[in-house]
C-alpha cells in the first residue's frame, strides 16, 4: 500500500475539527466542512477497496502457506519411513524436497504476516476515518443551526472569528450552544480513541488465540491423536 495513500488518510483522521468549526463560523459558510466530509467520503471509498484487497491477499497466502506446509508434513513422515526401509537415496531426494517447502512456506507466512498487519492498519484507519466523518457530519448541523441563531439575533459577520469570539458577545443562548459543539467534538475524539484502542486488543487476542491453537494442532498431529481420534469417531460408526 503506497505510504501516501496512508498519509492521506492520517491527515484527514488528524484533522482539527474545532479549526474547522471556527473557520465555518468566521466565513460564515459550511463550505469547509462540506470539503473535509467530501474528502473523507472519497478517500472511505478507496480504503474500503483497499480493505477488501488486502483482506483477499491475507486469505490467499494463509491457504498457501497452509498447503505448502502439509504436503512439507506428508514429506517428513514420508522420509522417516523411507529411513526405516533402508532406501537412503530416496530419504536424501525427500529431505531435498522438504527443504524447499519448508522455505517457501516460511515465505509465505512472512507474507501472510505482513499483510495482516497491513490489513489491520487498513481497518484501524477505516474506523477511526468513519468515526470522524460521522462526527463533522453531525457538527455540521449544529454549526448550520448556531449560525441561523447568529443571524436571528443580528451579529455582524465579522465579529464571528472564533467560538470564543461568540461566546465574548455575550449572548448567553450562542454561547451555550458554542460550548455543546465544543465538547461534542472533545467527546467524539475520546471515543475514536477508546474504539482504536479496544480495536487493537481484539486483534491481540484473536492472533494469540490463533497462534495457540496452531501450536495445540501441531501437538496432536505430533502425538497422533488427531488418528486415534479418527479411529473412535469410524469404531462409534
Amino acid at each position: 500500500m503506497a505510504q501516501s495513500f496512508f498519509q492521506k488518510i492520517d491527515t484527514l483522521i488528524k484533522a482539527n475539527l474545532h479549526a474547522m468549526v471556527d473557520k465555518a463560523l468566521d466565513n460564515n459558510s459550511v463550505a469547509v466542512l462540506d470539503e473535509y466530509i467530501r474528502q473523507a467520503e472519497d478517500n472511505l471509498d478507496d480504503l474500503e477497496d483497499a480493505l477488501v484487497t488486502v483482506k483477499g491477499q491475507v486469505k490467499t497466502l494463509r491457504r498457501k502457506y497452509e498447503a505448502i506446509k502439509a504436503e512439507a508434513e506428508e514429506l517428513d513422515r514420508d522420509i522417516d519411513r523411507l529411513l526405516r526401509l533402508g532406501k537412503e537415496d530416496l530419504a536424501i531426494v525427500a529431505q531435498n524436497q522438504f527443504n524447499s517447502k519448508m522455505d517457501l512456506a516460511e515465505e509465505y507466512q512472512v507474507q501472510f504476516e505482513r499483510q495482516k498487519e497491513e490489513a489491520d492498519k487498513l481497518a484501524d484507519a477505516r474506523l477511526k476515518l468513519e468515526a470522524r466523518l460521522r462526527t463533522i457530519k453531525q457538527e455540521r448541523e449544529h454549526v448550520l443551526g448556531l449560525l441561523e441563531l447568529a443571524k436571528t439575533k443580528e451579529i455582524a459577520a465579522k465579529s464571528m472569528k472564533s467560538l470564543d469570539s461568540l461566546e465574548g458577545v455575550g449572548d448567553s443562548d450562542i454561547g451555550r450552544v458554542a460550548d455543546q459543539i465544543r465538547a461534542r467534538l472533545d467527546r467524539a475524539d475520546a471515543e475514536v480513541e477508546m474504539r482504536a484502542d479496544r480495536l487493537s486488543s481484539r486483534m491481540d487476542d484473536v492472533l494469540g488465540k490463533d497462534r495457540l491453537v496452531g501450536q495445540l494442532a501441531e501437538r496432536r498431529r505430533r502425538l497422533g491423536l488427531e488418528e486415534d481420534e479418527t479411529q473412535e469417531s469410524a469404531g462409534s460408526l
